[in-house]
């Protein structure tokens, strides 16, 4: 049985933001225990998170993954996303099929998506406790989501390299919405949030549905705009996401700045009772 894993093994394994991942917890779908003030995620959690990630990386609106995740929830024979194990998840034409066993089934139609097993999630797990990056394919070139890959396990320890990566990665798939939000985040804590700015402002032009691109866009706009251009973007954010709390914290910020004390203590009641809740 494997040990649990902390938020950021989780993103090093499928190359998913640190933020997706919280995203994705946020929506109810994936229910870590808790470890101190942590998250403690069990492999059952990493399929379902894998499994949003791959709809992310085609740039299907995370609203939509949400509601096809919450779908294949309901459908599972054992009624829950805990009997995902063993499960194999594709695209069928325009739909979802999940096939367990002999049985097959479609969560939601419309949804073109993804193409996994998810019994090999076990070796990426072990390999990266291991502390061992996967290797890029032995292909004409790498793809946009192996070098992606390589940019997040190196942020840590060289952010500049990591930034570059991510450049790579946009270069090699320009709608790779994840590369845009993480070299938006580095290149705003490096203190450039104009240039933020225009690689959140790509990613939300791909992926207009998606709270977290509206927070963080909405982080740049303060510190370049000012407080009454970022409101909008945690608005939207917390409309998209209403339990999304450090948006609402954010915002009861901003409108007590603005003088919109009504709507401030409304936010701040709201964050309060998510992070109770948490």
């Amino acid at each position: 049985m494997h040990a649990t894993l902390s938020t950021a093994s989780v993103s090093r394994i499928l190359g998913m933001s640190p933020a997706r991942v919280r995203a994705v917890v946020r929506s109810g779908l994936c229910r870590p225990a808790g470890r101190g003030r942590r998250y403690a995620f069990s492999f059952s959690d990493l399929v379902v998170l894998r499994a949003a990630n791959e709809l992310f990386a085609r740039r299907v609106p995370a609203a939509r993954v949400y509601r096809a995740l919450a779908a294949l929830a309901r459908e599972l024979p054992d009624g829950g996303v805990r009997g995902l194990s063993g499960l194999r998840i594709y695209a069928d034409g325009g739909s979802v099929v999940a096939r367990q066993g002999a049985a097959a089934w479609r969560p939601e139609d419309g949804q073109t998506v993804f193409n996994f097993d998810v019994d090999d999630l076990a070796e990426l797990v072990d390999a990266d406790q291991a502390q061992h990056v996967p290797a890029e394919p032995a292909a004409s070139g790498p793809t946009a989501q192996a070098v992606f890959e390589r940019a997040l396990v190196t942020e840590e320890r060289d952010a500049e390299a990591a930034m570059d990566g991510y450049r790579r990665a946009i270069d090699l798939d320009p709608g790779f919405v994840d590369a845009y939000v993480n070299l938006g985040r580095l290149t705003h804590e490096r203190g450039n949030p104009h240039e933020a700015t225009r690689l959140y402002a790509l990613a939300l032009h791909r992926c207009p549905n998606d709270a977290v691109i509206h927070f963080n866009l909405a982080l740049a706009v303060e510190d370049t705009l000012g407080p009454a251009f970022a409101v909008s973007h945690y608005a939207r954010a917390v409309e998209l996401d209403p339990d999304f709390a450090d948006a609402h914290y954010n915002l009861a910020a901003l409108c007590e700045e603005l003088g919109r004390t009504s709507e401030a203590i409304r936010h701040l009641h709201t964050y309060k009772r998510l992070t109770r809740e948490r």
